[in-house]
């Protein structure tokens, strides 16, 4: 996958104050997106807003562009 997580993003919202219970019982992200977080997967456009938003960052403090050389 070309594109990928440059940081722990549960960690990052743990830091932050955001365990996951917190994030399920506020509807701030789906169970499903953060099991997409767990295994290194793609999210929406609007998963990536909401994760800005909540660890004040830009998309690219969070994910990076790596060719796939094969």
């Amino acid at each position: 996958m070309p594109l990928r997580y440059k940081i722990d993003v549960l960690a990052a919202l743990k830091e932050k104050g955001y365990n996951t219970s917190r994030i399920r019982t506020e509807g701030l992200l789906s169970q499903s997106t953060l099991q997409k977080f767990r295994n290194n997967q793609g999210v929406s456009w609007e998963n990536l807003e909401m994760l800005c938003k909540l660890l004040e960052c830009q998309p690219a403090d969070i994910i990076e562009y790596v060719e796939d050389v094969q």
